[in-house]
């Protein structure tokens, strides 16, 4: 395959070396489990899990006259992912034997696709602080897993457990597009996202059912690609930045000294930080493909696909811009709000709560505040904690008619946070005394007493008159925050003659 080299240079992104500048030209290979009830050719579970060797028929462990069967629904969720990536879906692929020989592939061949993929070129736009960028994805195709070698359970032995064996992977594998470790990480957590959205896998890196293969090469800027390493199974978004940024200065370093870049497959040891040689790089050659024999060509029609793509979701870049368009948020708040399916439909809940609808930015803003503060102090996201999306509406609804000010809305939301009292918004703020001040007479009161006491300050505001913050903040503290804001702002203008 013929790499072809689409972006730009950007200097923000140049490795600084002693002989001069590197640019960082990275490729993604991610192996992301097919969200699927049974493997991609038996009737196994694929529950995470189990007991080793639970999920195991006599195809998974290959036994003498098995044949697989396609499932269909792990093609129904490849062609999802292709539609979800705007990519080409090829309405005839082939599967493969990919020959190899290891312990836990039970076959002594993988089943996979090679020339003729289900899913071809597609796209992915990233939100990078410079604006946004365009990563291409060069196919997606279909195959199964292998098992597990358990090393650390015997000193003398090292065990089997199939239970993967056979799980259907998508193999997402991007054009070499990507020139920095925090693009990288982006690509990651945007790719999840879309998987998340579309449903076709659950994204649990930990779990392994997502995990990255990282081809890293360093050039001169512009220059011709370098040579390849190839960094294995990293399971963590924040795994691949650290072993991209310590393979490329391992590379730089050896160009400067005058050494070679050895094509190698290396796997990234995260406690040390590093990572170190696994094996020389096999070519595709070396696994000798040929068709499976004991499956056809998988072939479906315009139909197939088009029923499909009538039942997409709404995905994370179109719903950005919705949310844009339709409640006034910023872009930035769009692409936090949108990480998460369900953190987006909280939002619109809280934003659409009833027959009214509300200030997106001032929604976005209490959720993205204190009620973010507190998920994260619990390891969860907002949509996930006791405070509803109906509660987050009556709070904002209550600040917009003038109830209680933006401070009486972090105060009430941190009491039912706290869970220290219950029940609707409204009832609490009225159980508490924490309606707004509205009475003129009153803040005229408070604001007498206040410019009584400071001529001072009245000298230096009539002087400068940006400084009546100094006496809307004293004023506000003498009513216990209950004060009307611009209320007494308007009212101290008028007092201090400024108007």
């Amino acid at each position: 395959m013929t790499l072809i080299d689409t972006r730009t240079p950007n200097p923000k992104s140049f490795i600084a070396g002693s002989t001069g500048d590197w640019e960082i030209v990275i490729g993604m290979e991610v192996h992301a489990q097919v969200t699927s009830e049974s493997k991609l050719f038996s009737g196994s579970s694929t529950e995470f899990g189990n007991p080793p060797n639970a999920n195991v028929s006599f195809i998974d462990a290959a036994m003498p006259g098995m044949l697989p069967v396609i499932n269909e629904e792990c093609v129904r969720q490849a062609v999802r992912t292709g539609l979800g990536l705007k990519a080409k879906i090829n309405k005839r692929s082939v599967f493969d034997r990919k020959n190899y020989f290891y312990p836990d592939l039970p076959q002594g061949y993988q089943i996979s696709q090679f020339k003729d993929p289900i899913v071809g070129e597609g796209l992915i736009y990233l939100d990078m602080p410079e604006g946004q960028i365009e990563i291409g994805i060069e196919r997606l195709h279909l195959e199964q897993d292998a098992g597990k070698s358990i090393h650390d359970q015997h000193p003398n032995m090292s065990f089997v457990d199939l239970n993967r064996s056979g799980v259907a992977l998508m193999e997402i594998v991007s054009k070499p597009d990507l020139r920095s470790s925090e693009e990288a990480k982006e690509y990651l957590s945007k790719l999840r996202t879309i998987l998340r959205y579309l449903g076709t896998c659950d994204g649990n890196m930990e779990q392994g059912s997502m995990r990255a293969d990282v081809n890293v090469s360093v050039r001169r800027p512009g220059g011709e690609f370098g040579t390849r390493c190839e960094i294995k199974n990293v399971n963590s978004i924040r795994f691949a930045g650290q072993a991209i940024e310590y393979e490329a200065r391992r590379q730089i370093d050896i160009l400067e000294d005058g050494g070679s870049i050895d094509q190698e497959t290396r796997l990234f040891d995260p406690k040390l930080g590093e990572t170190r040689s696994m094996r020389s790089k096999e070519e595709a050659h070396d696994y000798r493909y040929f068709p499976d024999p004991d499956l056809l060509p998988l072939e479906f029609d315009e139909a197939f696909i088009a029923a499909l793509a009538e039942h997409l979701p709404e995905l994370p870049d179109e719903k950005q811009a919705r949310f844009i368009a339709d409640y006034g948020v910023t872009p930035y708040d769009a692409m936090v709000l949108t990480l998460d399916r369900e953190a987006a439909d909280f939002f619109e809940a809280a934003a659409t709560h009833g027959a009214r609808k509300r200030d997106g930015k001032a929604v976005s803003n209490l959720i993205q505040g204190d009620l973010a503060a507190y998920a994260n102090t619990q390891t969860t996201t907002f949509d996930k904690t006791h405070v509803t999306a109906e509660q987050i509406a009556e709070i904002v609804d209550l600040v917009a008619d003038g109830v209680i000010s933006s401070k009486g809305a972090k105060d009430l939301l941190a009491l039912i946070i706290t869970k220290e009292d219950e029940g609707k918004p409204a009832e609490i703020v009225e159980r508490r005394g924490m309606k707004q001040v509205t009475d003129l007479g009153a803040i005229e009161a408070i604001i007498d007493e206040i410019i009584a006491a400071n001529p001072d300050q009245v000298a230096k505001v009539l002087a400068k008159p940006t400084m009546i913050g100094w006496f809307v903040g004293q004023a506000m503290k003498a009513s216990g925050g209950k004060a009307n804001p611009q209320a007494l702002n308007d009212l101290m203008k008028k007092k201090l003659g400024l108007e």
